[in-house]
């Protein structure tokens, strides 16, 4: 057995037993969908989008649209956005016109490194990765955040949305880091455990449980417009 699987079932989530130890065997519960915004101009160009509002590119568009069949077979309880356009707008192509904003699940506030890329900030700062050296402050809109603030916040969300996987799927539409640390959190790792997490734009996962223990179902995968 592999030394994080080991870690994953040892480390408990603070603030409360993860949602299976709740509702008790498999089946008993809905899944966790995270979906990813689909592209906006700075993803496709790898610039680190926390909290600036940057709209959706056609292909970003096209690929929340695409989206769409996927949900349309789960039996959707509930779902979340983040408040960012990109966000809203995917869950809106998507087809989750009920989606509730929720401030907890914006993104990473990149702080000081707002709008850059890796090959950027590592000029200022070699060999420099967003998991283990963290970012610098910016300004009033962009005061940054550490990771383990970033963790604080999905479990918030985690913990909203629990009782909802009684009733059934739950999904929630947000960003690429925020929801990396979110799935750490759900498998009872730390925060920047996330880093083990690769995950695109416009992309549909799953999170759920296996003999009581909190999984990943499917991860990170594409639309497909011909379904």
């Amino acid at each position: 057995m592999t030394v994080w699987l080991v870690k994953a079932l040892l480390q408990a989530r603070p603030g409360g037993d993860p949602p299976s130890a709740r509702t008790g065997d498999d089946g008993a519960m809905g899944e966790l969908i995270l979906l990813r915004h689909g592209e906006t101009e700075w993803s496709a160009s790898g610039r680190h989008t926390g909290r600036t509002d940057i709209p959706l590119t056609a292909r970003g568009e096209a690929a929340a649209v695409a989206l769409a069949p996927a949900l349309a077979r789960r039996q959707i309880s509930a779902a979340f956005t983040s408040p960012a356009t990109r966000a809203v707008r995917t869950a809106e192509l998507a087809g989750l016109t009920d989606a509730k904003p929720d401030p907890d699940l914006w993104e990473w506030d990149y702080g000081g490194y707002e709008g850059l890329t890796t090959p950027q900030i590592q000029v200022q700062r070699p060999g420099w990765y967003l998991w283990r050296d963290g970012v610098i402050p910016g300004d009033a809109a962009h005061p940054g955040e550490t990771v383990g603030q970033v963790g604080l916040r999905t479990d918030t969300v985690l913990a909203r949305v629990d009782p909802l996987l009684a009733e059934g799927d739950v999904a929630l539409v947000a960003h690429g880091h925020v929801l990396r640390v979110l799935t750490a959190r759900w498998l009872q790792l730390d925060p920047d455990d996330g880093r083990l997490y690769r995950l695109d734009t416009g992309t549909f996962s799953t999170l759920g449980t296996e003999h009581g223990y909190p999984v990943i179902m499917t991860w990170n995968t594409p639309p497909h417009p011909s379904r």
